[in-house]
């Protein structure tokens, strides 16, 4: 008899400890834990175990295992990202400044301000690293640009890109312009140097100017019709005398492109300018240059260029 009672002693123990495992923050089944352990059987101990963390888990909070992955707040962009935005969404359909409307200007005008309110680098000629780079001309309201902005709206001929590659660690500047057409490319180029004449001024002087050998291309395409003078023209007729242009074109290609560029001079007259630059972050640049006028340029691989 004793050891029965001895047997009995060791299975209520046993059962009080494995139940003590799992109810000691309040559970479900707190108020009838012993009652409950002592009517189930050891071997199936591992099974109530189961059960009591899962009722748990479903009846209370918890915490994440250590090492379990949390979803991430989203980060809600700053005013100047916001700024920045809608003035890249404002240049849509303005040709770089050729094509606004004079509502157009003023909201771009109204947004600039703000940006340079908020400009980030007070002194852009001392930010090297900034300043450092090719910049692509997205917006300006220089009128000297519109008689070669304009040619971008010329049959068969198109302003690619324009843009200023600043050095600024030998103190110049490569303003450029590149052109397409359906059987050639070709460039203008300046190459200055700058002196910083203040935080945020730049003075400019232009040394010379080079104009691409045009690059033909062996494949000459020809659209379906073009727009000119407010009528669409067919160009269809002039498939077959097309493809005998495109025959010599491919034999000449090689011995014009293989020419060297055309260099010249920039008279004195033209050759000193200055630039102010009013705003300036790692992606965005605006400068104002002689004369009133305003440009805004984006960095190269900057996602504000992408479509």
């Amino acid at each position: 008899m004793s050891g029965v009672s001895s047997q009995l002693n060791q299975f209520h123990c046993k059962s009080l400890c494995i139940t003590s495992q799992f109810t000691s923050k309040p559970s479900l089944f707190r108020p009838n834990s012993v009652n409950f352990a002592l009517t189930i059987p050891k071997h199936n101990a591992s099974v109530l175990a189961r059960k009591s963390v899962r009722v748990r888990a479903e009846g209370e909070f918890t915490a994440a295992p250590a090492g379990t992955a949390t979803e991430e707040p989203v980060k809600e962009p700053t005013e100047i990202e916001v700024l920045k935005k809608k003035l890249v969404e404002s240049f849509y359909g303005t040709n770089r400044g050729l094509s606004a409307t004079s509502e157009t200007r003023a909201e771009i005008v109204e947004l600039i301000t703000q940006l340079e309110a908020k400009n980030p680098t007070p002194a852009p000629t001392e930010a090297l690293s900034l300043l450092d780079g090719k910049w692509i001309l997205s917006y300006t309201s220089f009128s000297g640009l519109f008689p070669l902005l304009s040619r971008g709206s010329l049959p068969l001929v198109k302003v690619e890109e324009i843009s200023q590659t600043i050095d600024a660690y030998s103190f110049t500047v490569q303003n450029s312009v590149q052109f397409a057409g359906p059987y050639s490319t070709s460039s203008f180029t300046t190459n200055a140097k700058f002196e910083v004449r203040s935080p945020k001024r730049v003075q400019i002087k232009f040394e010379e100017g080079i104009i691409g050998t045009p690059q033909l291309t062996d494949s000459i395409v020809l659209p379906e019709n073009v727009e000119l003078f407010g009528q669409n023209v067919d160009l269809s007729p002039f498939k077959g005398l097309f493809t005998s242009v495109q025959d010599t074109a491919s034999s000449v290609a090689k011995t014009i492109s293989s020419q060297p560029p055309i260099k010249f001079n920039i008279p004195a007259r033209n050759a000193e300018s200055w630039l102010l630059t009013t705003y300036l972050d790692e992606e965005i640049r605006i400068s104002r240059g002689d004369g009133g006028s305003v440009f805004v340029l984006i960095k190269e691989g900057s996602p504000l260029l992408l479509p």
